[in-house]
Formats: structure tokens, sequence, C-alpha cells
């Protein structure tokens, strides 16, 4: 099949836009929807300059996700010296899987001379995901833990860099999942907090001084094209499941949407659109609610809504 915009045969075909896209096209497509995600979240404030540039820190895996994010971004701001790139890794402690995704890291930011940091659960907390999985004192799974933990770390490390963005890799799918099953679960709040902590345009969410805004550039672009921009442009993408996963409600949403993509496609790009509308409303409707009161953890300082941190619970039951 040749490409819809040339006689270049094609690499892909979008079903939900009918498009057939050559290499060349598919790439363009991709930067295309990343860039327009930057101007429509505002991430680039009009009184940024040279002299204060805006520090934009990168969580870098070594995934797909966030090495493609990473490229792009390198793309398009390499010569605007009003933006600085930073990525930061963070080391679980998962023997076989990590170690290589940071060879990834490593190989990407030498490549694109980015500054690169690589921070880890055993240096700052003393433990490795791999025993944490074999003691597991709380009776949960992996992923919770390491959810904790990782945004522990993310946050942290944000405001040690000064960063003024911490910009996350996910993708369409990682986005309409979330947005599924908070709809389901049937949590107004949450949906409003998510539109104030990631989702919202800069310009229109309620200023959080406590933490770094987030933003997530890469997601009107679903996770196979990812993987398909990764492969046609070589990047040094570290492509294999963690073997502690095991979200078992979000496996059965991301299994549902599968479905209902491949019978109506565009719904992925449906459910997000909508779902960022009704974020907007939740968030109105809960601006100026003082909600539950932020304090630090009387163990580590962090910024939390109870005594003791989440973090700091966890890292206690696994002493």
């Amino acid at each position: 099949m040749d490409c819809t915009r040339c006689d270049e045969e094609a690499v892909m075909h979008a079903a939900y836009s009918g498009a057939h896209l050559c290499a060349d096209h598919f790439r363009e497509s991709v930067e295309k929807r990343v860039r327009r995600r930057v101007r429509r979240d505002d991430l680039v404030p009009h009184d940024a300059t040279p002299e204060n540039p805006q520090i934009w820190v990168i969580g870098l895996s070594g995934g797909k996700d966030s090495v493609v994010l990473t490229q792009i971004l390198h793309d398009t701001f390499a010569e605007d010296p009003r933006i600085e790139l930073v990525g930061l890794t963070i080391h679980e402690g998962i023997e076989g899987y990590r170690d290589e995704s940071v060879e990834a890291c490593v190989e990407l930011t030498d490549d694109l001379d980015v500054r690169h940091e690589l921070v880890s659960y055993e240096e700052e907390f003393g433990v490795r995901m791999d025993d944490v999985v074999e003691d597991d004192p709380e009776n949960m799974a992996a992923c919770a833990y390491c959810g904790v933990f990782r945004r522990d770390l993310l946050e942290k490390y944000a405001e040690k860099l000064e960063a003024d963005l911490l910009l996350t890799g996910h993708n369409l799918d990682d986005e309409a999942q979330t947005a599924l099953m908070n709809f389901l679960e049937g949590d107004v709040e949450q949906i409003a907090k998510h539109f104030d902590a990631s989702l919202g345009p800069l310009s229109e969410r309620d200023e959080q001084d406590e933490f770094v805004p987030r933003a997530k550039p890469l997601r009107d672009v679903p996770e196979k094209e990812v993987a398909l921009y990764a492969h046609i442009n070589d990047l040094p993408a570290h492509i294999t499941e963690c073997p502690h996963a095991s979200e078992a409600y979000r496996g059965e949403i991301q299994q549902l949407l599968y479905g209902l993509e491949e019978n109506h496609p565009g719904t992925r790009h449906s459910i997000l659109a909508g779902y960022e509308d009704l974020a907007s409303i939740a968030a109105d409707e809960f601006s100026g609610d003082d909600g539950a009161d932020l304090r630090e953890c009387v163990e580590c300082g962090s910024t939390t809504t109870r005594e003791v941190c989440r973090k700091c619970s966890l890292l206690e039951s696994l002493a």
C-alpha cells in the first residue's frame, strides 16, 4: 500500500484516521502531535529567556515511551536556549531488567548530549525491588510499592534539579486506561486532581506550589506508534516488560480498550478528549476546595497529607 501523502511504500496504517503513512510522513505525524501538545498545554512560558532557561526534567526509564519523548523534545528544542533538558533515570533494583534499560538511557543521552542523572532505590532507601517483592510485608502488588517509591524520587530530584517541569512518557493508551479507570470508579475528585496535576494546560491549572508541575506531551500518540517510531529511528529503547508487573485491574481495562479500538477505531482518542473536557469541568467545581491539609512528613520532610508519608510507612514495614 502506498503512503496517503506520497508514492512511497506505507509502513503503517492508522485505522482511526484511515491514513497509510511512509516512514518519513509517519515520523512527521508523531512529531507534529507531540509539538502540538506542547503548545496546547502552554509548556513554554512567554517569559522564558536564554538568560533564565526553563529546566525540563524527563523521567527517562529507557523504555520506548521515555526514549521517544526525549528524542523528539531534543530535536524540537536543541537550538532553543530557553529550554534545558535533563534525563532522570531511577534504578529500582530489578536484576536483568533495569540494568539494560539504564544502558539505553546512557547511550541516548550521550548521543544527544543531554544531561543525565541516575538515582537508585538502594542508595536512597536501602531497598531493592527484587527483595521487596520477595518480602511483601503489606501483601500488595509490586507496582504498589514501586509506584510510591518512584513518585517520591521523581518529585525529590525534580526539585533538587530546580525543574520547572517534570515530563513523563505516558502515551495515548496509558492515559485512556487511566481515564476509563477513574470514570468506572466514579472518582470525580480524582479526575479533578488529574487535571491540575498533569492533564490541563499549565495556564488553566490551580497552582500547586508544593510540587513541580507535570506534563505528558506524548499522550496523543498510541502505544504501537511510539514503538514503531523508536524502531524506525533505531533508538536505543529497552522494550521489555518489567518482570514484576502485576496491575491486574489496569490489565483488564487495557484488554477492553484493545477490543473496543479494534471494532471502533478512534475509541481511545474520543475517551481521552471527552475525559479532558470532563476533568476541566471537575477541576472548576473543586477549585478553591481546601481538601486535605498538606504537611511535612515527620520522618523525611516530604509533602504529604499524613503525619508519616506513604513512602516512609512502607519503608518501615520493610525494615
